[in-house]
């Protein structure tokens, strides 16, 4: 078998055989095949696509090219959620506290946040002497001891995932659905949880811009779950705004610990319900939305949801008072509030431009190798549908940078106005089953 033959072939519009994939797989791992011409097949598949048995096919593989996580020591059902990243998305952080609240065990393998989108283990970080590294038994007993674990990915998962992704981001392959839905898929799969909740964003701050283009992305990757026997189930989500009021990694902290308190921000409370909803279906907990969701409201209002937060920050080796009196994190040398520059409803507050304001602030990271200041980031006081008045504070920008006047002047254009009152849209457009 020769990868020249097998590039032609796809570029040609021809399906590959599972053999074929297989030997793709395989030469990717071993270092087999030279990068020029796995880009050139990356391309083929850009152009061509896959068909949906060869998208689950190279998932399997992928799946399968290093280690994979064995959750069956774990009693019970084990529930996990992947969001397809977002500005603002602190969700794992009370969503996992809300759902093993109710009883259900939350296994969960999160990854950090580069560009514009936040990470969920860099949000851990931000707790003084969180760990989120641990072995596989480590992973199983605090999971069976407390219901929640979130952890950091091993090095060892997935590892024709990360030769991929590296060619895919320098050769302008990532927008490709079925390699995508495969990157996706093939983590979550190896992770071992026995359910799968994708939170598909779309929007200006998502990487799927448009419904249309998330629902595709949603039903490949449900197919893929599917075929591949687990419970995999979808949401199509909006990222047109950022998600909640606050965007950074300490803030983010503070946000989640408030919604666990009952005071969260309504469209990120909406989400944890709606999801936490669909993960007690999976995890058969609950028989029905309505019931799931009553239980989750439960867990806030008699404080075991943050109780159990509290316990998984402990069992991860966090300084658990930081979570009782916030007053303790640290804060940036510079607060700067933001002004409205006109006057109207607010149309559309830009996420892509609120989360690349944030990482220059120095809440994230341009490259894999910068360093994140916990305490940076932008809290919103206006959300889409609010009136705004020309000189009202709609934003304060949190920095230990002294020269940040252009970063503040894009915070405010990513308010956007009309004159006619905005009727929202809901957070949760679609549930993909």
């Amino acid at each position: 078998m020769r990868m020249l033959d097998l590039i032609i072939k796809k570029r040609d519009g021809h399906s590959h055989s599972d053999e074929e994939l297989a030997f793709i797989i395989k030469g990717i791992v071993d270092g087999a095949l030279p990068d020029y011409q796995i880009a050139s097949w990356l391309m083929a598949v850009k152009f061509v696509g896959m068909s949906d048995h060869e998208t689950a096919m190279l998932t399997h593989l992928m799946m399968h090219s290093g280690e994979t996580i064995d959750l069956k020591d774990i009693d019970g059902i084990t529930v996990d959620k992947h969001s397809t990243g977002g500005v603002g998305d602190k969700t794992s952080l009370a969503l996992g506290p809300m759902v093993a609240a109710c009883g259900v065990k939350v296994a969960k393998m999160s990854g950090r946040g580069l560009g514009h989108t936040g990470g969920t283990l860099d949000k851990l970080e931000a707790i003084p002497g969180v760990s989120v590294t641990m072995s596989r038994d480590a992973f199983v007993k605090q999971v069976n001891e407390i219901g929640l674990a979130i952890i950091g990915q091993t090095g060892k998962l997935v590892p024709a995932d990360k030769k991929l992704y590296a060619l895919r981001d320098v050769t302008g392959t990532v927008e490709s659905l079925p390699l995508i839905a495969g990157s996706i898929m093939s983590k979550k799969l190896a992770s071992g949880a026995d359910t799968i909740l994708l939170d598909v964003k779309f929007g200006n701050g998502a990487f799927m811009k448009t419904l249309e283009d998330a629902e595709a992305l949603a039903k490949t990757m449900v197919a893929i779950g599917k075929s591949l026997g687990r419970d995999t189930r979808a949401m199509i989500t909006d990222m047109q705004q950022p998600l909640g009021m606050a965007v950074g990694n300490i803030i983010e902290v503070e946000e989640a610990i408030a919604t666990l308190k009952g005071h969260g921000p309504a469209d990120f409370v909406e989400l944890c319900l709606a999801a936490g909803s669909i993960m007690l279906l999976q995890a058969h907990a609950a028989a029905t939305l309505d019931e799931a969701r009553q239980k989750l409201i439960k867990t806030i209002e008699d404080g075991s949801a943050f109780e159990k937060l509290k316990q998984m920050i402990s069992a991860q080796g966090g300084a658990v008072s930081y979570l009782d009196d916030i007053t303790k994190f640290d804060v940036a040398k510079f607060s700067y509030p933001i002004r409205a520059k006109e006057t109207g409803f607010i149309s559309e507050i830009n996420a892509l431009a609120i989360g690349e304001a944030a990482m220059k602030l120095g809440a994230g990271r341009a490259t894999k190798d910068d360093v994140i200041d916990f305490t940076a980031g932008i809290r919103l006081t206006k959300k889409v549908a609010d009136l705004m008045n020309q000189g009202d504070i709609i934003a304060y920008g949190y920095t230990n940078k002294p020269e940040v006047a252009d970063i503040l002047v894009d915070i405010a254009d990513a308010f956007r106005v009309q004159k006619d009152p905005v009727i929202p849209g809901p957070i949760v457009y679609k549930v993909i089953v």
